[in-house]
């Protein structure tokens, strides 16, 4: 590809320099013409993505089979041969949460294939077609739209459920906002008069009223899914200086944790995505056993092997020989399953209270 017409003008679009040559002495752009054709922009994605896959799948292969060897080359010197850390991360943690966003929920599948079943059922009158005095359950049973059995369990089920809030995903004692604000004004035993308390059970009960149950956790999970990322790339920080703790701090810098930290979450999130992919097969086990068994096979391999690289990747990359470095492993691992999973009740919690 021949190099690209230079302009005449001589001072950079960028940063309003002189340039003489090619090349802008200041910042380094290129003195050509800010419109090119199709192939030419064609052309440079062509070469510049071909030459980034390269280096991708290169990366890929010793992220997955090669535990620390990235972060080891990285930190000898070696960034132009794989990808640069917190571009791989950005990159896989894009290309993962991008795919598993396109798949449907299987939840929206199962209600599709209700719907679908239900419109080939034969069809029971409706209520307003029937007569006044066959409305009620004892009428429906009448014309035979449920059994008298059925009948006698529904009754049986509205008495025992009369007390029961039937949109609250917990009970907390209150059926709504205004019954919580009268039993403060009044008094009663139990309900103490808390700023943050109140402020959460008014945001809680304010979810459960303007939404059902099948809206709030239809919301809950997109939001959850889509802010999922952001709390790894959050957690990211934490898990680095929780390795700090551990090794030695003369030798290693938190730079040098924040580079293996990365790398791990790369891998983690391939794993993920493996799972996903596996998860996806699913309808072919109704075609064999056999396939059934592979399909569950397959799915506790790639999850004892997210549990099992840690440990091999710690060992290599910081050194230490191999009980020191499972004794760490472990704690460390421990430790971050233990902040992890506090965070990840705290976002929930957020999550669900910020629905809307």
């Amino acid at each position: 590809m021949g190099k690209e017409p230079l302009r005449q003008d001589e001072t950079c679009l960028n940063c309003n320099y002189s340039v003489k040559g090619r090349f802008c002495p200041n910042c380094g752009q290129e003195n050509t013409e800010t419109r090119q054709s199709f192939y030419r922009i064609f052309s440079h994605f062509f070469k510049d993505f071909t030459h980034y896959d390269s280096a991708l799948w290169r990366t890929i292969y010793s992220l997955l089979f090669k535990p620390a060897a990235l972060s080891k080359a990285y930190m000898s010197g070696k960034r132009l041969y794989y990808l640069n850390p917190i571009r791989l991360y950005i990159f896989i943690s894009f290309i993962t949460f991008f795919i598993i966003s396109v798949f449907p929920n299987e939840t929206e599948v199962i209600k599709t294939n209700t719907n679908q079943k239900s419109t080939k059922q034969t069809s029971i009158p409706s209520i307003d077609s029937l007569h006044i005095d066959a409305r009620g359950i004892d009428g429906l049973t009448k014309i035979g739209v449920i059994s008298q059995e059925s009948n006698d369990t529904i009754k049986k089920l509205l008495k025992e459920t009369n007390k029961i809030n039937s949109k609250g995903i917990i009970n907390l004692g209150f059926e709504n906002i205004n019954e919580l604000d009268s039993l403060q004004k009044s008094g009663a035993k139990n309900i103490e008069v808390n700023s943050v308390k109140n402020y959460f059970l008014k945001k809680w009960l304010t979810v459960e009223e303007e939404h059902t149950g099948e809206e709030i956790f239809t919301k809950f999970s997109e939001s959850f899914s889509y802010n999922f990322p952001k709390v790894l790339f959050i957690y990211m920080p934490i898990f680095a200086f929780i390795l700090w703790l551990f090794n030695n701090k003369k030798k290693y810098y938190y730079f040098d944790h924040t580079i293996f930290t990365l790398h791990y979450f790369s891998f983690l999130i391939i794993m993920l995505l493996v799972l996903f992919f596996i998860d996806k097969l699913k309808p072919l086990l109704s075609i064999s056993p056999v396939l059934g068994w592979i399909h569950f096979s397959l799915k506790t391999l790639g999850i004892l092997f997210m549990f099992y690289y840690f440990f091999p990747a710690h060992r290599l990359f910081y050194g230490d020989k191999f009980f020191l470095s499972f004794v760490k492993s472990a704690l460390v691992y421990l430790i971050n399953l233990f902040v992890f999973s506090v965070i990840l009740v705290l976002f929930s919690l957020f999550t669900f209270l910020n629905l809307k």
